[in-house]
């Protein structure tokens, strides 16, 4: 039975536990999204834990990487960041306990004795598993301790049944216990194992609800087994698809997948990321654009796809271009003035937001928002190309004659439209004769929106000065 939240028994309690030893990717910030959509939609709580435990590999910068990126996408959190380096006295308190209740013990075993266990279990044919030598039992009599070596602690895994959980997404999943061993739970450096650590976390944090991705499967019955040792209640899972690159290959920090950063610096806007992101194996109805207020009114937990999604870049583009186009103005200007000003051009924001207003419709990216404004500050160089077909001899004349009608109205849309009214007339031209080539001198390309906005959003001067082009003289 799946569980029917009640607000007056027991509040919702869900986490995201990513590990500094990389950058956020796309899955983790996906079960993230849903782990905080799922604990807002109940009115619960939702917490940030960094798993710091491979001090090897973990590092500030990915800590930094991760904090920023749970900030771009909004995903706020009740409690935390919570490291759980910061907690070595407690899972340490907790080894004890499941010791002295012969839950655990402690295990000499050599690499090299491991080693050479596993491979008579090949040469025989058998699964790799721990053999208990250093498992206490009844009438069992164990090694004798050497000198100067560090045990670690295993988990006694009970050796017989199955374990079985109605999981979130996936629905009832069973795995006998005879397909697993017994874990080591603490390092001999004193440095607990992730499916150790993860479980005492869960428990002294109340969490209700997991969700993360379907690799963890495969841990999933030993921290359930450890739950149970401990008397602890047990939290719901929900294990989600991998999500698949456009290879068909699943993304992972190892394996083409980029940061969800380097979105945020390739133009995407965030509202964008959480709607994409959240369609990657979850749906309500066939709403395909929807805000993020809508997601937490509708994420009961269910509808999430038990089938991998696959990452499509260009309907990601699809999804910001929407975004863009209906962004504020106001709000478009300052997320594009950086990228402005990384090409060395600057703008006062009332500027660019009139030039975002013009030109968003146009654009995916902020990046792609960015290279339109650049026409308006930046030098522009038309094609031989174009120029060889929009600039011609019949139409030099006529633009002449538009720099020079140019030099005397009032500089506004309509004062400019009519100007090119004017001259077509006076030289027998259409306007998609006369605008091209407008378009191609004055911004260096033969298609933007329409030319009348455009010009009188740039200075009269650069326009009478890009409109002498040495082709027109």
């Amino acid at each position: 039975m799946r569980y029917s939240p009640d607000p007056m028994t027991q509040k919702i309690r869900t986490r995201i536990a990513p590990s500094p030893t990389g950058f956020l990717h796309l899955g983790t910030a996906r079960t993230a999204l849903y782990s905080w959509a799922y604990a807002r939609h109940h009115g619960g709580a939702f917490v940030l834990r960094i798993e710091d435990t491979d001090v090897a590999r973990s590092t500030q910068d990915s800590v930094d990487q991760i904090l920023a990126s749970m900030a771009w996408l909004g995903l706020d959190y009740d409690e935390g960041p919570i490291y759980q380096m910061q907690r070595l006295a407690r899972y340490h308190a907790v080894v004890e306990q499941l010791i002295a209740a012969g839950r655990a013990y402690r295990c000499y075993c050599s690499p090299e004795e491991l080693d050479a266990m596993r491979e008579a279990q090949r040469a025989r044919g058998e699964k790799t598993l721990y053999d208990g030598r250093w498992r206490p039992a009844p009438g069992k009599t164990l090694p004798p301790v050497p000198e100067n070596v560090k045990p670690v602690v295993r988990f006694a895994n009970p050796p017989d049944g199955e374990v079985t959980w109605d999981d979130l997404v996936k629905g009832p999943i069973t795995i006998a216990n005879r397909e697993i061993d017994d874990l080591i739970i603490l390092r001999p450096d004193g440095v607990p194992t992730y499916n150790f650590a993860v479980v005492v976390d869960d428990w002294d944090m109340a969490i209700t609800h997991v969700f993360r991705g379907d690799e963890h499967i495969n841990n999933t019955p030993w921290q359930i087994n450890i739950f149970r040792a401990l008397g602890a209640p047990l939290p719901l899972f929900g294990h989600c698809p991998v999500i698949l690159g456009d290879d068909g290959q699943k993304l992972s920090k190892r394996r083409g997948a980029v940061s969800v950063t380097a979105y945020q610096e390739a133009g995407y806007l965030p509202e964008a990321m959480l709607n994409y992101l959240a369609r990657l194996g979850w749906s309500h109805g066939d709403d395909e654009l929807f805000s993020r207020e809508q997601m937490v009114q509708w994420f009961d937990g269910s509808h999430l796809n038990r089938s991998p999604a696959q990452w499509d870049p260009a309907k990601l583009a699809w999804v910001n271009a929407h975004y863009i186009k209906h962004a504020d103005d106001g709000r478009l200007a300052a997320l594009v003035s950086p990228f402005v000003a990384a090409r060395g051009q600057q703008a006062d924001v009332d500027r660019l937001q009139a030039l975002c207003g013009l030109y968003k419709d146009r654009c995916s990216t902020l990046v792609e928002l960015a290279d339109w404004l650049g026409i308006h500050f930046a030098d522009v160089v038309p094609s031989d190309a174009d120029l060889a077909t929009h600039v011609t001899d019949a139409v030099r004349p006529a633009l002449a004659a538009l720099r020079e009608r140019f030099t005397q109205i009032d500089w506004d849309k309509p004062s400019i439209a009519a100007a090119m009214k004017a001259v077509l007339t006076e030289f027998g031209l259409k306007m998609p004769q006369l605008a091209p080539a407008v378009r191609v001198l004055v911004c260096g390309r033969a298609q933007t929106p329409s030319i009348d906005a455009v010009l009188a959003l740039f200075p009269r001067e650069l326009v009478l000065s890009r409109l002498q082009h040495l082709s027109i003289i």
